[in-house]
């Protein structure tokens, strides 16, 4: 069926091939794959890396770091507030005529979010990042400090 190849040099480079890779392969299956924790993708859990305000000021990489985390925390929250506020919008729909009594706790829940979101990730434009959102919470505790809570004030 499937005669043996004779040719020197590709047995050549094979036996030099398996000479590199079985220890590699081997030190992988019987060592690594073992020891490592089996999660499935969506239950893996990265570790958080500090924060801006955990970074000194002349850390450079400590800052791309928080900013880096900074971006992909405001990527989950505004896709669940773009969740929640596909599942008002699919109970608006589906409950047409009573939609009004009947989401209202959907709606409410999705304002919750957005005033939630406003307050962290609002007015910082396109090029925010982790240093800006941070002054605007310590500028937003001070107001808060001298004249009392801000979103009771806008309403």
């Amino acid at each position: 069926m499937g005669a043996e190849d004779d040719n020197a040099f590709r047995g050549f480079f094979s036996a030099l091939y398996r000479t590199v890779d079985s220890p590699v392969t081997w030190f992988r299956e019987k060592v690594v794959e073992p020891n490592q924790k089996k999660y499935p993708w969506y239950h893996q859990q990265f570790r958080r890396v500090p924060t801006i305000d955990q970074c000194y000021s002349d850390d450079a990489v400590c800052d791309f770091e928080a900013n880096a985390q900074f971006k992909r925390d405001r990527m989950v929250d505004s896709e669940i507030l773009n969740i929640l506020r596909m599942r008002f919008e699919d109970c608006m729909i589906y409950e047409a005529p009573d939609h009004l009594t009947k989401c209202k706790p959907l709606w409410d829940k999705y304002k919750d979010a957005e005033e939630a979101w406003f307050i962290k990730y609002g007015d910082l434009g396109a090029f925010g990042d982790a240093r800006k959102a941070y002054m605007k919470q310590k500028h937003r505790m001070i107001w808060e400090k001298r004249h009392g809570p801000l979103s009771e004030q806008t309403k």
